[in-house]
């Protein structure tokens, strides 16, 4: 196997990892959440899965982004952020990114906060509110990986074929 199909191996490896895992805690752990008795033990619950979770998805959108950027530099494909029939390429990065942040900064620096939520606000609508940004993150990560596989096969929107 050449490097760039084991850069491409690694990709889809990273993102399958990355972004099951947001589907699983998205369509199956955050609802059954909303089912405890105890809103406040949901939440410990959550935190501790949450921290254990964050862990892996940093490493897999480290080896995402870095099999990203090799591939586009082996390809020499830098000019497609350029075109927009390449939408898919620069969602990518973006969804990349946002995760990035948010793995890397946000949950990192919501950990060393000294003032943890009070048991008195968490709810089941807290459950509700933190299954709503997952989904909207899922949407959008479940578009990007449907365009960059269409995209990357050839089917672009405007502009034929590759």
């Amino acid at each position: 196997m050449d490097d760039f199909a084991f850069a491409r191996v690694l990709h889809v490896l990273g993102v399958v990892f990355w972004i099951g895992g947001v589907a699983m805690v998205t369509l199956v752990l955050l609802p059954a959440l909303k089912h405890w008795s105890s809103p406040t033990e949901a939440m410990v619950f959550f935190t501790n899965f949450r921290r254990r979770f964050a862990a892996q998805a940093r490493y897999s959108t480290l080896l995402v982004g870095l099999s990203g950027f090799y591939m586009t530099y082996v390809l020499d494909a830098w000019h497609r952020f350029t075109q927009w029939q390449y939408w898919w390429m620069h969602a990518m990065v973006l969804i990349w990114l946002l995760f990035t942040v948010m793995l890397f900064v946000f949950e990192p620096r919501s950990r060393r906060k000294s003032n943890p939520a009070s048991p008195q606000n968490i709810t089941l609508q807290t459950f509700a509110n933190i299954q709503h940004r997952h989904l909207i993150l899922l949407i959008l990560s479940l578009l990007t990986i449907a365009g960059a596989v269409a995209g990357s096969h050839g089917w672009l929107i405007i502009g034929g074929r590759l």
